[in-house]
């Protein structure tokens, strides 16, 4: 069979040349479309002239580092405060050639919902957060802008035994979340967010309102786990509850390297894939400073159980010896008690912590990921070990797999990391305004490419997978802000594995002139035409 060559639509080279011709005196036309196409939504609209612009931009920027570079900032911001809003931004920025920036959460890792190389708008979801709960059906329809530890919150007002497998941070926007798969401590016996999501609604490049049936199965399939921004936007997602006991269990065990942490770590990667499905232990190395020397790392085994103490400790003494897990080492508390434990609060915080919206705390950082099939020798441990305390500023977490991401297909979402996988790996250097601040951007970054890098030979290869929600700008070495498909297949082969190609086509279907997109975009997948 003779290969086909694939390429962007010329259709998308006349939007995205368009969209580069956009001056300033288009944005009253812009602003007077969006009045024309929605109802009541002055009170939603920011421009640089409005005093809550520059705020209300920075709020929820979880990385403060997108700032440092930006090289544009929007022309306008659209709260929307109402569905019509949404739509209405998308009819116009296509109408007046801006290009849709969309946020929810706002822990966009490399700012592409806040910046852009185009003129552009942010389409921010924050105020649609509706979180709508039927006990009946034991479902939610849960809006784009609502947070993680939101949802978490309203759950545990109607019920002490349900729950849902979602990250453990709690100020991430439920809209980008979960189109990137949205994984947790659950993941390992109740899959992903995205593996019980069951309807969705979504607004197209027309502007249309959609759901599962009117979208149909193919954008249904791509917008769980392929990133909904290069299909259009979010609006809301009905989500599947899932149960879970009255009383859970967390502990945290930590080892320096002199406790034998290498020899623990390494038996982690073995054991921890093939724990019964209710013991979930992240592993997680970062450098202890060791009365201010650094010469040591310290690893932390934090593990959460649908289960009591009593029989937790009985599995691990069969199936994890070695950490030691004791029950003096283990707190029981409810689900949703758990879920502030896991977001790192002081033991005894109110559940009220969840219902906070804007990440706290921040600092600069850079975030890569792999994904890892085989064990990590312990030589390459130490390699690592040997990084950390160079870096310094560094913390790495790894996941375990297993469990029912092993029994979910690789198509079966767009979401492809499932079987085969023994953990994912987070790699996130990060610093401070004390620590050289915007100086310091480009030092702090080389040293992530270094220790990514270093653990190159261990991670999975051919290609090196990564996930989609740590969005890295490095994979793909996209300078320009266009999305040539030959540069897409190179991060699409990383975040998607075999689906990008589906994804594509899907995109082609959807969004053939390519209005939604980004730095790292899915672009429309066109077939030349035989001459």
């Amino acid at each position: 069979m003779k290969a086909l060559n694939f390429t962007i639509p010329t259709a998308s080279i006349f939007v995205l040349l368009s969209i580069t011709l956009v001056t300033c005196s288009d944005l009253n036309n812009f602003l007077s479309c969006l009045a024309t196409h929605s109802v009541s939504i002055a009170d939603a609209i920011l421009t640089p002239n409005t005093s809550s612009f520059q705020s209300t931009y920075q709020l929820r920027a979880n990385n403060p580092r997108i700032f440092l570079s930006a090289t544009s900032t929007p022309q306008a911001i659209i709260t929307a405060l109402h569905p019509s809003h949404a739509q209405a931004a998308v009819v116009c920025a296509k109408r007046h050639r801006f290009q849709v920036r969309i946020r929810s959460g706002g822990h966009d890792f490399e700012g592409l919902s806040y910046t852009s190389g185009v003129p552009f708008v942010v389409l921010d979801m924050f105020n649609l957060n509706s979180i709508d709960i039927d006990m009946a059906s034991e479902t939610a329809w849960v809006q784009a802008g609502a947070t993680t530890g939101q949802l978490y919150y309203r759950i545990a007002e109607k019920s002490k035994v349900h729950g849902f497998p979602a990250g453990t941070c709690t100020t991430l926007g439920i809209g980008g979340h979960f189109s990137g798969g949205g994984y947790g401590f659950l993941m390992r016996k109740y899959g992903l967010s995205i593996d019980n999501v069951i309807d969705a609604q979504l607004i197209d490049a027309n502007g249309r309102i959609l759901n599962r049936k009117s979208m149909g199965e193919d954008v249904f399939w791509a917008i769980r786990g392929g990133g909904t921004t290069s299909f259009g936007i979010i609006l809301s997602w009905r989500i599947k509850m899932i149960r879970v006991p009255p009383i859970v269990t967390v502990f945290t065990v930590q080892k320096t390297l002199d406790q034998g942490a290498t020899e623990l770590a390494y038996r982690w990667q073995q054991v921890a894939p093939r724990l019964p499905k209710d013991i979930f232990i992240r592993l997680q190395p970062e450098p202890d400073n060791n009365g201010g020397n650094n010469k040591t790392v310290r690893v932390s085994f934090t593990g959460h159980f649908l289960g009591q103490t009593n029989r937790l400790v009985q599995l691990m003494k069969v199936n994890f010896p070695e950490l030691g897990l004791e029950g003096i080492d283990c707190l029981e508390m409810s689900w949703v008690e758990s879920i502030v434990y896991w977001g790192g609060f002081p033991n005894g915080t109110s559940i009220d912590v969840l219902l906070n919206s804007v990440p706290t705390n921040q600092v600069f950082y850079k975030t890569k990921s792999d994904y890892y099939k085989a064990v990590i020798p312990k030589q390459g441990l130490e390699t690592l070990w040997e990084e950390l305390i160079d870096i310094g500023n560094v913390i790495v977490q790894m996941n375990p797999y297993g469990g029912r991401m092993e029994e979910i297909s690789e198509s079966e979402t767009a979401f492809a990391h499932r079987g085969g996988n023994l953990f994912k790996a987070q790699y996130t250097v990060h610093w401070t305004e004390s620590d050289g601040g915007v100086g310091a951007e480009g030092r702090y970054i080389n040293l992530s490419r270094r220790l990514y890098n270093v653990m190159a030979p261990y991670a999975s290869s051919n290609p090196r997978e990564a996930f989609v929600n740590y969005r890295d700008l490095d994979i793909g070495n996209n300078k320009s802000g266009e999305t040539d498909f030959e540069v897409a297949k190179v991060y699409g082969a990383k975040y998607f594995g075999n689906n990008f190609m589906r994804l594509a086509g899907v995109k082609a279907m959807v969004d053939p002139q390519n209005f939604f997109k980004n730095e790292q975009s899915i672009p429309p997948l066109t077939i030349p035409p035989v001459h």
